[in-house]
C-alpha cells in the first residue's frame, strides 16, 4: 500500500487521421464520393501538409463535426476513484474501468493529493486512515468469505474503500470530444487531479496529430477571455464583462 503516480498512455487511435478529416470535411464540399479518392489523398496524391492547411481553415470557421471521425484510446493508471468519477460525466465517450467487484483491493495504493503531501500533520492521518482502510477491508472481506460469500465478498467490502483509492481505466474520445474535455479540465478551476491527466492526455494528442490540437487547452486560451463571471476566474484572462 503506498501512493502511486499517474501514467497515460496511448494504446492506438484512427489510422491516416488527417486524411479521415479531410475526407470527411471534403464530403461535405464536393459532389464525388470521398470513398474512390481516399486511398490517392493516404498515398499522398494531396500533400499532407495541403490536407492540413485545408482541415485548418474549415476549423477555423467553426465547422468542427468532421472530427468526430478519429478517435484515440488511452490507459490509464494511478488515478482515484474521485477522478474516475469525474472523467465518465464526459458522456461522448467510452469507458473500461477496473471493476472492484471482481479484482481484490488487497493492499491497494492511493492517490495522495499534494497539498496533504506538503503538510506533515494532514499526510499523516491521510496515510493512517489508508492503512485502517486497507485493514478493514481485509476484516471484512475474510468475514464475509467464512460467512459463505466466497467470491462474492469483493463487492461487498469493497464499501469501506476510499476516493483516494488507485483505479485503472481505458477510455476512448473524438478528436471533438477532445477539444471539450481540455476546453473544461485543463482550465485552472479544475481538479487539480483531472487537470492532470487532461493536460497528459493534452500532450500526447497534439504530437500525433497537431492540426488539431496544436492551440487545444483551456477555454479562455481560444476565447481570448474568461467565460466565467469575476468572482469565479482565475484572472489569468479579462473576463467577457471586462472587454
Amino acid at each position: 500500500m503506498s501512493a502511486t503516480k499517474l501514467n497515460v498512455k496511448l494504446l492506438a487511435m484512427t489510422p491516416n487521421p488527417v486524411s479521415v478529416i479531410f475526407a470527411a470535411f471534403r464530403q461535405c464540399y464536393m459532389p464525388e464520393f470521398v470513398g474512390n479518392k481516399i486511398q490517392e489523398w493516404t498515398q499522398g496524391n494531396v500533400p499532407l501538409a495541403k490536407q492540413e492547411e485545408f482541415i485548418a481553415k474549415v476549423l477555423a470557421s467553426g465547422h468542427e463535426s468532421p472530427l468526430e471521425h478519429v478517435s484515440f484510446t488511452f490507459a490509464v493508471e494511478g488515478i482515484s476513484r474521485a477522478l474516475s468519477h469525474q472523467l465518465v460525466r464526459h458522456r461522448i465517450a467510452s469507458y473500461s474501468q477496473q471493476s472492484q467487484r471482481y479484482v481484490a483491493a488487497n493492499d491497494f495504493d492511493y492517490v495522495l493529493p499534494p497539498a496533504i503531501a506538503q503538510d506533515p500533520e494532514a499526510k499523516e492521518v491521510f496515510e493512517q486512515f489508508m492503512e485502517q482502510a486497507g485493514s478493514t477491508y481485509l476484516k471484512l472481506q475474510q468475514i464475509l468469505q467464512k460467512n459463505g460469500r466466497a467470491d462474492k465478498a469483493n463487492e461487498d467490502a469493497r464499501f469501506v474503500l476510499p476516493n483516494a483509492c488507485e483505479t485503472k481505466i481505458v477510455f476512448t474520445m473524438n478528436c471533438r470530444s477532445l477539444l471539450h474535455f481540455f476546453e473544461l479540465r485543463c482550465c485552472n478551476r479544475a481538479q487539480w487531479e483531472i487537470r492532470a491527466l487532461a493536460y497528459a492526455v493534452l500532450q500526447i494528442v497534439k504530437k500525433e496529430l497537431p492540426v488539431v490540437f496544436a492551440k487545444a487547452g483551456p477555454k479562455c486560451e481560444r476565447l481570448g477571455y474568461c467565460p466565467e463571471s469575476a468572482k469565479f476566474s482565475c484572472g489569468k484572462y479579462p473576463t467577457k464583462s471586462d472587454n
